[in-house]
């Protein structure tokens, strides 16, 4: 008796088990929209806090409170008024000489410290470290009405260095000593951040260069020009940009002192200062917006050379 065999059946053709196209490009979806969750919370806060101010200080400079008609939309005409003030030229001439001195100044003494704490030749250099950078803790406000009972001469350090010595010594408020004045003082503020920078970067490098360098022959300061200062370039660059931000931002120290010595320091001092009395002292929003966007675009075009520059001789 001969016993037939049933054929075995066959799965049905077509696309193999797993995960269709559709239900792929679904996850793909939701993986790009899960991305975005992380990011929305920062979004939010950037639009609020950067982009909105921004775009309504544009739109204001664009308008101009007439007698006759309010608020009217007059162009460009704000920003034409600002490029010929006198007062916002001698602002801009006055941060733009404190930038040039002061910020070369400040960045060698914070290099300086910087490589002296990273030489490793300074007993207690935890100590200097934290020194050095602990009057930027201070705040800005506390630290200008510091320095100016510091300068006064009739309250301060400079008077009683006066009486009791007997000598005569430059008026740290006057006119012609204000503005180095200031400078000392953001000097005091800002060494220890930007010493605090270049010493980070310090520390990433190998020590096995040091070490072949030293076994070459190399001294310090040869370590120091071929070594040290090539590798610290990227800090050297972040911190003469955040300078020439912090520059053309000067407010609080010029404004803390003017209480103090009122005969040097007017109300356009400095551009911010300018835009701020103009907006809150004279009521001229219009005009103190459209400066406001002149020096944020000035600024941004300052630090973009600066970065540039930096980049082309890491190049």
């Amino acid at each position: 008796m001969t016993t037939l065999s049933t054929p075995a059946t066959r799965p049905p053709a077509g696309p193999p088990p797993g995960p269709t196209r559709a239900s792929s490009g679904l996850r793909r979806d939701k993986r790009r929209w899960t991305g975005w969750g992380f990011v929305l919370p920062f979004m939010i806060v950037f639009a609020v806090m950067l982009v909105a101010p921004v775009v309504y200080a544009i739109y204001l400079s664009l308008f101009k409170e007439q007698l006759i008609g309010g608020n009217s939309f007059v162009g460009l005409a704000n920003y034409a008024q600002a490029l010929s003030d006198p007062n916002f030229w001698d602002s801009l001439g006055r941060v733009s000489l404190f930038l040039l001195v002061q910020v070369p100044i400040m960045l060698l003494i914070a290099l300086a410290a910087a490589l002296a704490i990273d030489s490793a030749r300074l007993f207690f250099s935890p100590l200097f470290r934290i020194s050095i950078f602990l009057p930027y803790a201070v705040p800005a406000v506390v630290a200008a009405l510091m320095w100016g009972f510091i300068y006064g001469k009739r309250f301060g350090l400079v008077g009683n260095l006066e009486d009791g010595l007997g000598i005569t010594l430059p008026d740290p408020l006057s006119q012609s000593w204000i503005l180095l004045s200031i400078g000392n003082i953001v000097t005091w503020e800002f060494v220890g951040y930007n010493m605090l920078i270049f010493y980070a970067a310090l520390r990433v490098i190998s020590p096995d260069l040091y070490e072949a360098a030293e076994l070459d022959g190399a001294g310090q300061f040869r370590i120091i020009r071929s070594i040290k200062l090539p590798a610290i370039r990227g800090a050297l660059v972040i911190a003469a940009i955040f300078s020439v931000i912090g520059s053309f931002q000067l407010f609080n120290e010029p404004n803390i002192l003017q209480t103090l010595a009122p005969n040097s320091i007017s109300t356009y001092f400095t551009p911010n200062m300018y835009a701020y009395n103009l907006s809150f002292a004279g009521q001229q929003y219009n005009y103190s917006a459209a400066i406001a966007i002149i020096m944020g675009v000035l600024t941004a075009v300052v630090a973009y050379v600066v970065q540039l520059s930096g980049s082309r001789k890491d190049s």
